[in-house]
């Protein structure tokens, strides 16, 4: 049962007892003041199709819709962000065309896992000082991480859909706590992008059709890890090295002159996954693949997906020692790597290193 308290002090008391589990950024906001224009902004992107293949938006828009559609009860949501910065520019691989770009986010420990536990620590601790009921999300949840949290005021949507923060830049996982706890909250984080179109000029593939608008079928995040069809060669021939999502738009935004690196030792590069040589990722088969990427983001492409990926960067390479492993690669088992390949091998020919 929920103990009387002070709703002043006990937010205060979840700040400090948020940033002790390791979280980086804390900020309150109520479900009372969801507007409309959320759900308004979900149904455009889909009725756009910019969706693509992702259903699960689709068979779960209702509840997507305002976070009470999900958890009537909810009264207080508490937005966490874990900086998951990286120690240098994650853009200097894309220059090691014979090297696999993975996306900063993927070389060290899957973050649902790290921060679902910190999320579930910290939502008992908040169960047990004031009794009330707690539900925790991160990512996998039909909740709009993004626009909620800058509601809670720890970041705003820059022009790339990503939230940025002035203290963390691009680099914040989102995590929620929902709450029967009715808490003060604090006012959203306004808009500081100004004229920058940093974002949205230097995406390979043109998928931001306006500012503050993402066309995901067009996305390399989207299209490395969302989709399972063959990578069409309008965006396979721009995808360089990039194997599991991209990180351009992120990296190039000026607010993150103030971030710092990762203080969270599990989020960091892994060696393994810092670069990898794409001759040597080619080479893996389901087994390898597994124990490779067990605990990372990266295992639940799959090994038939993300050897696709691998096709299409051999393609880009310009290394000679690629055709044969594409030659190879295109008689493997699963269709969607035999085609790929095949595609990147008349690639490679016709337009030669």
């Amino acid at each position: 049962m929920p103990r009387s308290v002070d709703p002043d002090d006990l937010k205060t008391r979840i700040r400090q007892q948020a940033l002790a589990e390791g979280f980086d950024a804390v900020g309150f906001t109520a479900a009372d003041r969801i507007g409309p224009e959320l759900a308004a902004r979900l149904d455009e992107f889909m009725a756009l199709q910019r969706h693509g293949e992702m259903r699960w938006l689709e068979d779960k828009a209702e509840r997507r819709r305002h976070p009470n559609a999900l958890w009537p009860e909810a009264r207080g949501i508490i937005a966490l962000g874990l900086n998951y910065g990286p120690d240098r520019n994650p853009l200097e691989v894309l220059a090691q065309r014979d090297r696999a770009a993975i996306s900063v986010y993927a070389q060290g420990r899957d973050y649902h896992l790290v921060v679902k536990k910190k999320l579930k620590s910290l939502a008992g601790w908040l169960h047990r000082q004031a009794g009330n009921d707690v539900k925790v999300f991160v990512d996998t949840a039909p909740l709009m991480e993004k626009p909620l949290s800058a509601a809670a005021g720890i970041g705003w949507q820059g022009k790339h859909t990503n939230l940025v923060s002035r203290d963390f830049g691009s680099w914040l996982f989102l995590g929620l706590i929902l709450t029967t706890a009715e808490l003060p909250p604090d006012d959203a984080e306004i808009d500081h992008c100004g004229s920058c179109s940093n974002c949205l000029d230097i995406c390979p593939t043109q998928a931001f059709p306006a500012p503050y608008q993402l066309d995901a079928r067009r996305c390399i995040s989207y299209l490395t890890i969302e989709y399972d069809g063959v990578i069409a060669s309008e965006f396979a021939d721009v995808m360089g090295n990039r194997i599991y999502g991209c990180d351009d738009c992120l990296a190039v935004c000026p607010w993150n002159k103030f971030a710092s690196a990762a203080r969270e030792i599990t989020l960091q590069a892994r060696p393994e996954l810092d670069a990898p040589l794409l001759l040597e990722l080619a080479a893996l088969d389901d087994a390898g693949f597994r124990e490779r990427f067990t605990t990372t983001a990266v295992k639940r492409i799959g090994r038939d997906r993300f050897m696709r990926n691998v096709c299409v960067a051999l393609g880009n390479s310009g290394d000679p020692a690629a055709t044969a492993v594409l030659q190879q690669l295109s008689q493997d088992p699963a269709a969607v790597v035999r085609a790929q390949a095949l595609q990147a091998l008349q690639q490679r020919a016709a337009n030669p290193a």
